[in-house]
């Protein structure tokens, strides 16, 4: 029988393995700066199993592999990944740590590249191995790097500066922020290692990445204030030596390993969670002192100042009524068949395109018709493209990235003529029951959003149901869809962000879902900004959040009985300030539709 591609790449693995005296090799999907999303030169694991999904790893040994995914990816998996050549594992009930230390053969050399996991994560399987007498062992060059043939270079796009009128802040300021938050911490510098970090300290954005507008670099600050920013020489233009000014040094890239170990004798912060190993081995090996600190840069940049909120709202509004012009255009077509997944996602690009503003999307659009929407962070390709069909549910998960801010809206929608079953209308009830009590929800500062995740899930909970994604992630400015340190969602170990307090000015989505597998898929996701709540009598303060995305929540697939008054007081108002905040921004038809659509229950 012929080998498949992505048989003939994991022979070649396990080829090089045997080469290097390897039993085994870890994959995850990762680059340097321990990123979500990552550019097309290090999506090993999709180029090796062909599992396209933004989380994930793979553990490969010489006679068997396995694949690790969150509750997100579980479907996906098993129609990207070949069950014949990988076992399936669920994380975080399963890791590769755990997973090596039940199949790693005794006394094996298992690699791993220290640029592409944390030192926490090293440690941990390290431990896992030993009492196999099994070793953990960093590589020198990544193996598949040897054998994927035709692997894209790291992009060469310039750095470019994002200016003051949208960030809000000097990075001559932030760098004094981060200057003073080192002598708090008695450190002579500390290294900035995430990409967003770097983007938002200095005031510059990039294309490096698809879908999150960095420049892939590294930076160490000092405690003068002083920087050195290391990226590719010929990501430098004029116009970013004259943004960036005195002190700020540029060295190339491949300058950087040499800057660490420069750092001989001194007392360095570095972040655990989001630097990679080969950072500490760099340090411990030059003989400086370590302190595992958090990124000074990581909460600053979570709470958006005036500018970038008011940029946010700016964004949010271009972008609803971009997704009513193409709601309105799916509630005209689809019922007559024709459009598809792809079809119906590439006409989405099209209306927010249409603006003049739109940079690029902010991760690649959801489109799931039917069954595909219950796969969560599903993406149509020409083998997967489903039609959309009439009496069906629709979702649709998409945003783009706007020099004033960056978007995330989930819509799910019935496509007519005849109305949804009462099963649907009950799901999608739940689920909007849930978003509405998040929504409406006001808590004591100090409250984290591990505390909030039942909100979404009590009306799901009742009868039976639950979905196996958080409810809620952060957003940047102009940055990455996806931000730390807030998250809404259970608490489990593992899933950082849980235990961070929620402040004013942070912006969040509320996402609750429901999927049933095989049938049909439903979420509905708003952007909502946490603001401060005035309470007569309040004994201390207290928090709320204030929606920033506005489009209408499909009536249809409402079931009214299962609403109580305060909320169909809570939609009724919500659709009036769609109403008002779109109503500008449309005209003609579209501006009818969204009336209509909007209508008071």
């Amino acid at each position: 029988m012929l080998m498949n591609t992505h048989e003939t790449r994991l022979k070649a693995l396990r080829d090089a393995l045997r080469a290097h005296d390897l039993d085994g090799f870890v994959v995850p999907i990762c680059d340097e700066h321990m990123s979500e999303y990552v550019g097309a030169y290090a999506r090993r694991l999709e180029w090796l199993t062909g599992f396209a999904g933004s989380a994930g790893s793979a553990v490969v040994l010489r006679d068997r592999a396995a694949m690790f995914v969150d509750g997100r990816y579980t479907l996906q998996v098993r129609d990207q990944v070949d069950a014949r050549f990988y076992d399936y594992e669920q994380v975080p009930a399963s890791t590769p740590a755990a997973w090596l230390a039940m199949h790693a053969p005794n006394g094996a050399r298992i690699g791993y590249d220290a640029w592409l996991h944390t030192r926490a994560w090293a440690d941990a399987a390290t431990r896992a191995l030993a009492p196999r007498g099994a070793s953990l062992v960093a590589v020198a060059h990544n193996p598949i790097d040897a054998i994927w043939a035709d692997q894209p270079a790291p992009s060469a796009a310039p750095a470019v500066p994002h200016g003051i009128d949208h960030a809000g802040a000097d990075h001559h300021a932030k760098r004094a922020a981060v200057a003073e938050w080192l002598k708090q911490n008695a450190c002579d510098a500390v290294v900035i290692a995430a990409l967003d970090s770097v983007a938002w300290l200095f005031n510059i954005r990039g294309s490096d990445v698809a879908c999150t507008p960095v420049a892939l670099a590294f930076a160490v600050v000092h405690a003068d204030g002083t920087a050195d920013l290391f990226l590719a020489p010929e990501k430098v233009t004029p116009e970013l030596v004259a943004h960036l000014g005195e002190g700020v040094r540029l060295v190339a890239r491949d300058g950087f390993v040499p800057a660490l170990t420069a750092l001989a004798g001194k007392r360095v912060g570095v972040d655990p969670e989001r630097s990679v190993a080969a950072i500490f081995q760099a340090l411990d090996a030059a003989g400086a002192t370590i302190a595992p600190l958090t990124d000074p840069v990581l909460l600053p940049k979570a709470v958006k100042n005036p500018v970038e909120i008011a940029g946010h709202r700016a964004a949010q509004a271009r972008d609803g009524a971009a997704v009513v012009r193409f709601l309105h255009w799916l509630e005209r077509v689809a019922p007559d068949g024709g459009q598809t997944e792809l079809s119906a996602s590439a006409r989405l690009e099209g209306e927010r395109r249409a603006t003049n503003a739109l940079i690029d999307l902010s991760f690649d659009t959801i489109s799931g018709a039917g069954p595909n929407g219950a796969i969560v962070h599903y993406k149509a390709d020409e083998t997967t493209n489903r039609a959309i069909t009439p009496n069906s549910v629709y979702l649709v998960d998409s945003g783009g990235q706007y020099r004033d801010g960056t978007t995330d809206i989930t819509r799910t929608v019935w496509i007519g003529p005849d109305a949804p079953n009462a099963e649907v209308r009950d799901r999608f009830t739940r689920v909007l029951k849930g978003h509405i009590a998040l929504a409406r929800a006001t808590f004591p500062v100090g409250t984290v959003g591990a505390q909030l995740d039942v909100l979404a899930r009590q009306f799901l909970w009742a009868a039976g149901l639950d979905y196996a994604h958080g409810t809620g992630h952060g957003v940047g400015s102009f940055l990455s869809v996806h931000e730390g340190p807030q998250r809404i969602a259970k608490a489990q170990g593992g899933q950082a962000g849980t235990a961070q307090a929620l402040l004013p000015g942070m912006i969040v989505s509320n996402e609750p879902g429901y999927y049933r597998a095989g049938a049909y898929g439903i979420r509905i996701e708003n952007l909502v900004l946490v603001e401060p709540r005035t309470i007569a009598g309040a004994e201390g303060d207290f928090l709320g959040f204030v929606p920033l995305t506005h489009v209408p929540i499909d009536r249809r697939m409402i079931e009214l009985a299962l609403l109580d008054a305060g909320e169909r007081g809570w939609i009724d108002a919500y659709h009036a300030d769609v109403r008002a905040i779109l109503a500008p921004l449309l005209d003609g038809a579209d501006r009818a539709w969204m009336e209509a659509a909007t209508a008071p229950l």
